[in-house]
């Protein structure tokens, strides 16, 4: 089964994005679905053993996270948490120095950290301009859906 994996992510924003509480997706052999929930186990299924696909969004009715799953703690301080279950990464791989430190001036699109789930390195961006204040998670500990990763202050 060959899923392209920019497609996939494109997916998975739009989805975060939208008003959407549950998808499927089909092609061949392939099947996706996607189900908007606390803890709800999204996955992929074909013949033989099945794996799960992290959630990508809150409970249907909840309030829907932001773009890249970041939400306003107050006018100035942004909490970027998790889109995805998965394992928190402050570089790119073990020797490499970390994508930002407390006190990094990131602008809109940069990459902050990486949130692997099921074998895919998904990097997590900011969707502001700012300076991060404070890292919530230590490197390589495992991280839910939804849960505080950084806090950035805008500007």
């Amino acid at each position: 089964m060959d899923i392209d994996l920019k497609k996939l992510k494109a997916l998975l924003r739009t989805l975060a994005e939208g008003d959407v509480s549950e998808f499927e997706y089909r092609e061949n052999e392939a099947r996706i679905r996607l189900v908007r929930g606390p803890r709800a186990a999204t996955g992929f299924a074909i013949p033989g053993p099945v794996a799960s696909l992290p959630s990508t969004a809150v409970a249907a009715g909840a309030p829907s996270p932001g773009p890249a799953a970041e939400e306003v703690a107050s006018d100035s301080l942004v909490t970027v948490t998790s889109p995805f279950v998965g394992t928190f990464y402050r570089s790119p791989s073990p020797d490499a120095a970390s994508f930002v430190e407390v006190g990094t001036r990131v602008t809109v699109g940069q990459t902050l950290c990486i949130v692997e789930a099921m074998k895919l390195m998904n990097e997590i961006e900011a969707d502001c301009a700012g300076v991060v204040k404070e890292f919530l998670v230590e490197n390589g500990k495992p991280v839910e859906f939804g849960q505080p990763l950084f806090r950035i202050a805008r500007g």
